[in-house]
């Protein structure tokens, strides 16, 4: 099986296990977007095009584009809005601008209105062309009068200054006359530099002629993100992070699998694998409490990671599995007596294991059935007892855990005789799957916790 297989598969487990779990973290998710929408107004944008006329290169249109949303351009625009309460850098985050096909500069303004946006767009707009026709005659300056206009009004007056001192100008050839000409072909000069700023600001000669192709259409809905794409983005986030999570949680997984593994954490043989009849409510955990209860409501008190419970076969299959187990213990200890079963608190599959175990070891030897916790184990001192039998669930407990049972069981003077993993398996019937407990209830096997005290 491929990497992407086993992939599908457990992403497909996870959606099956977790269901409660992700959606209730999926509605989570939507409530967070939907808080996000209300702390963040909604905001409009519109757009305008200004046309550069003439050929242009690509790096040119970039610089065009920085010009449209420079300092320059949106402070002036600011300052003929006159909007209270929105400030110069607040309004720059606002424009933006780029380049599109046909040399066209698409500038676009965000407000929190359909109007303001409509109105900062076209301002910007017209902000933009003004100061790039400043820019192609020669200077940024407002107040300068450079324009074709100032130019023709220049003319006129360099042709009237002329005629005047044409005609006051003496024809002999005095120092006075002489100086009078002289100052007429310097007017002259002046006159035709004027002319030639005059065609150059042209229009029609002048790539600066920059032209706003209309007003800016006033939006119609919200600019992205809305509220909807907000509470549905939220919900996919939560949804995505669980699954995530589950994946690394999962990756990062110390739990021992495999029966060698189980077996070299104890220090102690491996007696034979035995199966318990039931489903995954035969991994829940007996725990009680508010916690507990939120967790078998939520599906996280069942862990999601294990195998689905293969097929069992018939109860004299599970019930040969257990005879193995007893006998490879009579092997091992011919003269035993009495052994203490460990198993740990939490473990379900492993107590069922433990009883049917009992059951069929039909008091040779007496099994004592002992549950500690795999966090803090504590066995009780050896009495009568010549050993200790381990069963767990499999794939239940790391190696520290495991470590720290078999460190347990020395210090109550005990040596780890053996270790039996235990599995849980889909019955065929109902009453194949009880009988081994009324077995086991009817060779009454002791069952005590950590403290000694009977179950």
């Amino acid at each position: 099986m491929s990497d992407d297989t086993i992939r599908l598969v457990t992403v497909g487990r996870i959606l099956r296990r977790r269901r409660r779990l992700l959606a209730v973290l999926v509605v989570v998710g939507a409530l967070v977007g939907y808080g996000v929408s209300v702390l963040f107004p909604p905001r409009y944008t519109a757009s305008a095009s200004v046309l550069l006329p003439g050929p242009w290169e690509e790096r040119e249109l970039v610089t065009q584009v920085e010009v449209a949303t420079s300092s320059s351009v949106v402070d002036r625009a600011g300052e003929a809005l006159g909007w209270d309460g929105v400030s110069d850098s607040e309004l720059r985050e606002r424009v933006s601008a780029e380049a599109a096909d046909g040399n066209i500069i698409k500038i676009s303004g965000t407000a929190e209105s359909p109007e303001r946006a409509q109105r900062l767009t076209d301002e910007v707009a017209q902000q933009f062309v003004t100061f790039a026709a400043r820019i192609a005659s020669g200077s940024t300056d407002p107040d300068e009068a450079t324009g074709p206009e100032a130019l023709r009004e220049q003319v006129k007056r360099t042709n009237q200054r002329i005629t005047d001192l044409a005609n006051a100008a003496d024809p002999g050839q005095s120092v006075e006359s002489v100086q009078a000409r002289t100052e007429l072909e310097k007017l002259r000069s002046t006159l035709q530099e004027a002319m030639q700023k005059l065609e150059e600001a042209d229009p029609a000669n002048n790539r600066a002629g920059l032209v706003v192709m209309g007003p800016a259409t006033r939006p119609a809905g919200e600019a992205p993100p809305t509220r909807p794409q907000l509470v549905g983005g939220g919900a996919l986030l939560f949804f995505v992070l669980a699954v995530v999570g589950h994946l690394t949680a999962a990756r990062v997984n110390r739990r021992l699998r495999s029966e060698p593994e189980i077996a070299a954490a104890l220090r102690s043989p491996l007696l034979g694998t035995v199966d318990v009849p039931g489903d995954r409510r035969a991994h829940r955990p007996r725990a009680r409490g508010a916690r507990a209860r939120l967790r078998r409501l939520l599906g996280t008190d069942v862990r999601w990671d294990l195998p689905a419970p293969r097929s069992s076969g018939d109860e004299a299959g599970r019930r040969i599995r257990y005879r193995r187990v007893c006998a490879r213990l009579r092997e091992r200890l011919p003269a035993a007596r009495r052994l203490l079963v460990v198993v740990p608190d939490d473990d379900e599959v492993a107590r069922r294991a433990a009883e049917h175990l009992a059951a069929e070891a039909e008091g040779e030897p007496l099994l004592r059935v002992v549950e500690v916790s795999a966090s803090r184990p504590m066995v009780p001192d050896r009495d009568t007892e010549s050993g200790v039998l381990v069963v767990l669930g499999a794939g239940s407990r790391t190696g520290e855990e495991l470590a720290g049972i078999a460190e347990a069981c020395a210090d109550g003077g005990h040596k780890v005789v053996g270790v039996v993993v235990a599995g849980a398996v889909r019955a065929r019937t109902a009453r194949s799957a009880d009988r081994p407990a009324q077995n086991a209830t009817a060779a009454a096997p002791v069952h005590e916790n950590a403290t000694g005290g009977a179950a």
